[in-house]
């Protein structure tokens, strides 16, 4: 009495498919750091304001009315970087970022405000018109207007690409799908035309995703573009493109006029499933999930090809929203839909 019986049969291959997920879950969580430790060290690190390396920055920093306050390099490039107090006016948004939210700015402003306290510097590089911009303090900058600060700190960098670094710099306000794509593709038309002789796969960092490239452009067209739902089908399908970044934009622009016509098959699609009655708030999602011809499915592997893939995609597509019979549609084939839009709608 009071002894475990052992699970035999069905009863242990449960327990042991539970053990070995709870061993996987907690492996996947477990963060090991590097062993091979890089960078400088902190004897490394401090320089003096008249050092070589900062003799510009601090030159420029007071010739716009501003004060340097040190310098040091920084730990993980070595590359210089001067602290310094910089007037508001002085500094601009890189022109490419995202637009501003008033909403995000008022209430940043209010909690800045109410901590006492401005404590984040601003990342800042000289822009090409003369001007320092920052590629990731722009609700900041502005939050440091609304409750009429004079100067802001500011880290400045004689590293000019930063200001293509938006993505990875940027975290004071989550970036949703418009967000990132409106800012790559403005990134890439800056860059188109400053080096027209880059190609787009050079830019792999700064871009993040060839998706972006190309739902940035359908957000330039149409704000309101359901990008979340076509995203799936671009990540299966979207490469950076081996040829120049002109050359390549040429061509997204020719698959965007595409994706807008089968978006309004897709709207018609959808007109006629609520006029049946369907009320979800996913049906969009629904039938472009219905019409992608590369979405993953038993027996089938997605499209692979990255010089043909996106057009003979599309043009399966567009075959299959405008074959696509809402009559075959049932109550049930809507019942997963909301974890189809969790699992694959991005953002």
């Amino acid at each position: 009495m009071g002894a475990t019986r052992k699970k035999t049969g069905k009863g242990a291959r449960r327990a042991a498919r539970k053990g070995g997920a709870r061993r996987s879950t907690a492996s996947r969580k477990r963060l090991t750091p590097a062993r091979t430790k890089r960078g400088l060290g902190a004897g490394e690190e401090p320089l003096s304001l008249d050092d070589p390396a900062v003799t510009q920055l601090v030159q420029r920093v007071k010739d716009v009315g501003g004060a340097p306050i040190g310098a040091y390099r920084e730990p993980l490039s070595g590359s210089p970087i001067l602290l310094a107090a910089l007037p508001l006016e002085a500094i601009d948004p890189t022109p490419f970022q995202r637009d501003l939210s008033p909403t995000h700015a008022k209430r940043l402003a209010q909690k800045i405000d109410e901590s006492g306290a401005f404590l984040d510097p601003l990342i800042v590089v000289e822009g090409s018109d003369g001007r320092f911009w920052t590629p990731n303090g722009r609700h900041r900058l502005v939050a440091a207007k609304l409750i009429g600060l004079s100067t802001v700190t500011a880290l400045v960098s004689r590293d000019a690409s930063l200001a293509f670094k938006i993505l990875a710099l940027n975290t004071e306000k989550a970036h949703n799908l418009r967000d990132r794509s409106l800012e790559v593709i403005r990134m890439a038309r800056a860059l188109a035309a400053s080096n027209p002789r880059t190609r787009e796969d050079a830019y792999e960092v700064e871009f993040e995703s060839p998706t972006y490239l190309t739902l940035g452009i359908l957000y330039e067209q149409e704000g309101r573009f359901a990008g979340s739902a076509y995203h799936p089908f671009l990540r299966r399908v979207d490469r950076f493109r081996p040829k120049t970044l002109r050359s390549a934009l040429q061509e997204r622009e020719g698959w965007a006029a595409r994706l807008l016509e089968i978006e309004t098959e897709v709207r018609e699609i959808v007109e006629k499933l609520r006029r049946r009655g369907f009320r979800s708030p996913y049906l969009r999602t629904f039938v472009v999930a219905r019409i992608n011809p590369v979405r993953v499915t038993r027996g089938r592997k997605p499209e692979k090809d990255p010089k043909m893939a996106v057009g003979a995609a599309l043009t399966k597509m567009l075959a299959a929203a405008r074959r696509f019979d809402v009559d075959r549609v049932r109550d049930t084939d809507l019942a997963l839909v909301a974890a189809v839009a969790s699992d694959e709608g991005g953002e």
